[in-house]
């Protein structure tokens, strides 16, 4: 069990992680495929794990990781925005950030419509 200032910057690490793979994915002229498997390295993933991995799997690594809610959605929201890039791996990229959703939807014990909305918008 981590302690909370160890839980902070693990927490603060995997955000700035987020970010950058976010921000790598709303770029449209210099979209870098190596570029954002380096940062996907950082979470121990690559395009070809995280396609590979079953849901069960998925959601362990995020939580081997230390994903809170918060981390999980944005990672969630990225795979989102990740699919529109990668038209010949949407469907399989979809099914993976639902299942992210609806984790957190079924886990944090608290429902959200913000995230009840993008499980909808992922599966449409």
């Amino acid at each position: 069990m981590l302690t909370k200032g160890l839980r902070d910057e693990e927490n603060e690490r995997i955000n700035n992680i987020l970010k950058q793979l976010i921000s790598l994915v709303y770029v449209p002229e210099n979209w870098n495929l190596d570029e954002l498997e380096k940062h996907l390295n950082y979470l121990a993933l690559t395009m070809e794990k995280l396609l590979g991995f079953s849901s069960d799997d998925l959601i362990a690594h995020l939580e081997k990781l230390h994903f809170d809610w918060t981390n999980a959605e944005q990672f969630a929201d990225f795979i989102v925005l990740l699919s529109d890039r990668k038209e010949e791996e949407r469907t399989q990229l979809r099914k993976k950030a639902v299942v992210i959703y609806e984790y957190i939807q079924r886990e944090s014990k608290v429902f959200s419509f913000d995230i009840f909305n993008k499980i909808a918008k992922a599966k449409a």
